[in-house]
């Protein structure tokens, strides 16, 4: 049964990781949200329209038809999964949600982090050092601290997917960083086979390639408008 409450109605998107976990995931779900592309690049993150609807002025944000903005891409992904549990991305029982939401928050805490933080850091440093306190002393460490992440994760992959026998949430996080970040210079460690095997299952998933960013017209989710925000 689903849960009541109010739809969906945009998908404020743009380029960046997070957004690609937004796209991947309603793409799993078979949800066909309108998006409006949010223009980074010319700062429309920071023009008042877009602050007063979302004060971080981050994408991606989440739009319902009560007015309500949702923010932050685990939130949004909760959400989603209350409205419309099938196919479950979370989990059908309490301990399966329980179990998708340890390993999503292992991941994220291992790897993602560290890695996003590692670039930031090093190769993203002239582009964020005024938007963030950066470190750069520390962005070897970071990345390998990643690596050590990466490699832990190795030795725990049993089965197929990240947190257990079904493909969740946790599986689209984390790829999405970590196949963004191999394209910066952080790629998964030569010895770690099954970490390897795990990012071939999930590229050839159908959305793991459609969730790239304009990665062509013809993609099954909606174009983005471009209408003023406020419309």
């Amino acid at each position: 049964m689903h849960e009541s409450g109010p739809r969906p109605i945009r998908l404020f998107d743009s380029f960046g990781i997070l957004p690609r976990v937004i796209r991947f995931f309603l793409l799993e779900k078979g949800l066909d949200v309108p998006r409006y592309e949010v223009d980074l690049l010319l700062g429309e993150n920071r023009d008042p329209e877009y602050l007063k609807l979302n004060p971080s002025g981050q994408t991606p944000a989440l739009e319902l038809s009560d007015g309500t903005i949702l923010c932050e891409g685990p939130v949004i992904c909760e959400y989603l999964e209350e409205l419309y549990p099938d196919p479950p991305l979370i989990g059908m029982t309490g301990k399966e949600r329980a179990i998708t939401r340890m390993w999503w928050r292992r991941v994220e805490l291992n790897i993602c982090q560290p890695m996003i933080l590692g670039f930031y850091y090093g190769e993203g440093l002239e582009t964020y050092r005024t938007r963030m306190r950066c470190i750069p002393e520390a962005a070897d460490g970071m990345k390998e601290r990643a690596r050590d992440g990466i490699r832990w994760l190795d030795g725990l992959l049993r089965g197929e997917w990240v947190a257990g026998p079904s493909f969740t949430v946790a599986d689209i996080h984390l790829y999405s960083f970590v196949q963004e970040m191999s394209e910066k210079g952080q790629q998964v460690p030569d010895e770690c086979a099954a970490v390897k095997k795990w990012m071939d299952r999930v590229a050839a998933r159908p959305a793991a390639e459609m969730s790239l960013w304009r990665w062509k017209p013809a993609a099954e989710m909606p174009a983005p408008e471009r209408p003023r925000i406020s419309s």
